[in-house]
């Protein structure tokens, strides 16, 4: 916010902190730590009583805090930046090139392929892939890989130039922001905050 060089009222802004809930209405959103090159990124999972939808773009990798968070979706918006072959080969400049494909970077189709198939939990119903380079991915190649993979989740592509349509989530009363709160809290123990 500081270098966003964006004027906000000081009373529009609120802060938040790690694993801790924030309510707007009869949503709760929980933000968690992620490993990227920015500073003190987040990303998102947002819910009400029944569902539960992440929002998880901007990594390097799929550190704990995402695969824990990732195993408690309905539905996520997750990150599928680049073909690993198309950045070997394309025009960026090697510096770039070691940026996108760091720890600190972000999220190649098979490494999003390898977190879908390890830790897709069993209340996954769609998956919106993400935040797809322009240069370095195309929608038909990530299409592609996961839909042969899907196992019964829909799988949809975001395009960078038109919202998607609206979809039905249908979610599991059972597991409730306060539950999901509690499971993160007793699971904080094993995590250490910046461990990645």
């Amino acid at each position: 916010m500081r270098n966003c060089r964006l004027e906000i009222e000081k009373s529009l802004t609120f802060s938040f902190i790690h694993n801790e809930p924030v309510s707007i209405g009869d949503l709760t959103i929980i933000p968690f730590i992620k490993s990227h090159d920015a500073n003190d990124p987040h990303s998102f999972i947002v819910s009400n009583n029944k569902v539960r939808i992440g929002v998880i773009t901007d990594i390097g990798y799929a550190c704990k805090q995402v695969i824990q968070h990732f195993k408690l979706c309905n539905a996520v918006f997750l990150e599928s930046n680049y073909c690993e072959q198309m950045l070997e080969n394309g025009s960026y400049p090697l510096l770039l090139k070691r940026r996108i494909s760091s720890k600190k970077g972000h999220l190649s189709n098979d490494q999003a392929l390898e977190l879908f198939l390890k830790h897709k939990p069993e209340s996954l119903q769609l998956l919106i892939l993400s935040h797809l380079s322009q240069n370095n991915n195309h929608p038909d190649i990530v299409n592609k890989l996961f839909t042969q993979h899907a196992g019964g989740v829909k799988v949809v592509i975001a395009s960078r130039h038109k919202e998607t349509e609206l979809f039905n989530i249908e979610g599991n009363p059972q597991l409730r922001p306060k539950k999901i709160i509690k499971q993160l809290k007793e699971n904080k123990a094993q995590l250490s905050l910046f461990e990645f």
